[in-house]
C-alpha cells in the first residue's frame, strides 16, 4: 500500500513538472490527430470499395506516403537546428497537412488521393522532427520519458476521437465518405491555431549550445555509436509494423461491416493511449531498452495472433497487443534518440532516425502488400512477427552488452 501511494505520487509530481509548452504540444498533436484519422480510418476501405484500387497498390501509397513523413524529417531537422528555430518549421508542417485536407473529399481517382496523401505526410515529416527535438528543448532530463510519453499520449487520443468521429458521422449519414472527410478538415486548423498560440519556444540563452553549423554528410559520422544502435533497432520494428493500413484491411477480411471498421483503430490507440506514459514514466527509472524490448515482444505475438487467429475475436486481442507494442516503442525511441544526440544536433539526429525509418518502411508496406496479394493476409503478419523477433533479439544483445560493460 505504501509502495503504492509512493508510486501514485511520483506520478503525479512527474507530471506536474512536464512544461506547459509540452502539454500544448500534445493538444497540438491531438487535434491533428483527429482530422487525419478520421480520414486515414476510412481512407484504405474508400481507395478499394469506391475507387477500386488494388491491396498491391495500397501498399506503395501507404509506403511511399509514410516514407516521405520519415525522410522529410531528415532536412526539417537539420533546418531547425541551423535555424535555432523550430517552431516556425513545426508550424510550416502543421500548415501544409492542413491545407491538404480538402483535397480527400474532392477525389475522384487513385492519382488525387496519392497526390494529397503525399503532401500530407510531407506535411507531417516537416513537422515532426522540429517538434520531437523542441519536446527535448523544453523537458528538463529527469522528466524527458514522460514528456514524450505525454506528449504521445495526447496524440493518441485524437487517433482515438477521430475513428470514434468517422464512426458515428458513417452511421448518421449513410456510409457519406466524402461528407465525413469534409468535417475532419475542422481539427486541422484548429491544431495549428493552438500551436501558433500556445506554444512558446525556449529563449536561445535556454539552450545549452548556440546555433551548429549547416548540415554535412560528413557529420554524420560524428555521431555516437549509441545513436545508431538505435536506429538500427527503430529500421526493424519499422520493417515489422509496416502500415497500420492493414490493419483496417484485416478487420474488413474477417467480417466486420465497413461502417465499424474505424473501431479498430479505437481499439488499438485505447491501449496506444493507456500504455505510453507509463511507459515513458516507466523508462526515466530503468533502461529504457528493456521497455523497449517488452513492445518488440507483444509486436511478435500481435503479428501471430493476427496471422493464425482470423475471427473478430483474434482481431481485436491482436489489435489490442499491437497498441500496447505502440505504447511502448514510439517514446520510448523518441527519447532514445534524444538522450543519444548531441544536444546542437537533435534536430539533425532525428531527421537522421528517421531518414532510415523512411526508406525501411516504404519497403515494408510494399512487402505486405505483396505477401497479402499472392499469398494471403496471414503471411504479411508472419512476416512481420519475423522482423520483430529480430528487433527483439537486438535489444536483448544490446542490453547484456551494457551490463557486461558496466560489471566491468
Amino acid at each position: 500500500m505504501v509502495e503504492r501511494r509512493r508510486a501514485k505520487g511520483r506520478f503525479r509530481k512527474d507530471l506536474a513538472e512536464i512544461p506547459r509548452g509540452v502539454w500544448a504540444l500534445g493538444f497540438v498533436s491531438m487535434f491533428m490527430d483527429v482530422s487525419s484519422e478520421m480520414i486515414h480510418s476510412l481512407l484504405p476501405l474508400f481507395l478499394v470499395s469506391v475507387l477500386g484500387v488494388d491491396v498491391v497498390a495500397l501498399g506503395v501509397l501507404e509506403g511511399v506516403s509514410e516514407a516521405a513523413v520519415l525522410v522529410t524529417k531528415m532536412a526539417s531537422g537539420a533546418l531547425s537546428d541551423w535555424l535555432g528555430k523550430r517552431k516556425i518549421v513545426a508550424v510550416a508542417g502543421y500548415g501544409l497537412a492542413a491545407i491538404t485536407k480538402p483535397a480527400f473529399p474532392l477525389a475522384h481517382s487513385f492519382g488525387v488521393v496519392f497526390a494529397a496523401r503525399l503532401v500530407d505526410r510531407i506535411g507531417k515529416g516537416v513537422r515532426g522532427a522540429p517538434r520531437d527535438a523542441l519536446v527535448a528543448d523544453l523537458a528538463p532530463q529527469h522528466v524527458r520519458g514522460a514528456s514524450y510519453g505525454l506528449r504521445q499520449s495526447l496524440d493518441t487520443v485524437g487517433a482515438i476521437a477521430g475513428p470514434l468521429a468517422a464512426v458515428a458521422l458513417m452511421l448518421l449519414f449513410g456510409s457519406a465518405f466524402r461528407l465525413v472527410f469534409w468535417i475532419a478538415v475542422l481539427p486541422a486548423f484548429v491544431s495549428v491555431a493552438v500551436l501558433v498560440i500556445f506554444v512558446r519556444e525556449p529563449r536561445r540563452a535556454e539552450i545549452p549550445k548556440a546555433r551548429p553549423p549547416s548540415f554535412r554528410w560528413r557529420d554524420v559520422g560524428d555521431f555516437p555509436a549509441t545513436f545508431w544502435s538505435v536506429v538500427a533497432v527503430g529500421a526493424l520494428l519499422t520493417m515489422a509494423r509496416f502500415s497500420e493500413a492493414f490493419l483496417i484491411l484485416r478487420a474488413s477480411n474477417v467480417g466486420l461491416a465497413i461502417d465499424y471498421v474505424p473501431l479498430i483503430m479505437v481499439v488499438m490507440n485505447l491501449a496506444y493511449t493507456a500504455s505510453a506514459y507509463p511507459a515513458g514514466q516507466l523508462s526515466d527509472r530503468i533502461d529504457r531498452r528493456r521497455v523497449l524490448a517488452a513492445g518488440a515482444f507483444l509486436l511478435i505475438l500481435s503479428d501471430l495472433v493476427l496471422a493464425r487467429w482470423a475471427d473478430l475475436d483474434g482481431l481485436l486481442f491482436g489489435v489490442v497487443l499491437w497498441g500496447l507494442h505502440m505504447g511502448l516503442s514510439q517514446g520510448l525511441l523518441a527519447a532514445l534518440v534524444a538522450d543519444a544526440a548531441p544536444e546542437g544536433r537533435r534536430g539533425t539526429a532525428f531527421g537522421l532516425f528517421n531518414l532510415v525509418s523512411g526508406g525501411i518502411l516504404l519497403a515494408a508496406s510494399v512487402l505486405a502488400g505483396g505477401l497479402w496479394q499472392a499469398i494471403g493476409p496471414a503471411a504479411t503478419f508472419y512476416g512481420g512477427a519475423g522482423f520483430a523477433a529480430l528487433a527483439f533479439a537486438g535489444l536483448i544483445w544490446q542490453i547484456r552488452k551494457s551490463e557486461a560493460a558496466g560489471a566491468d
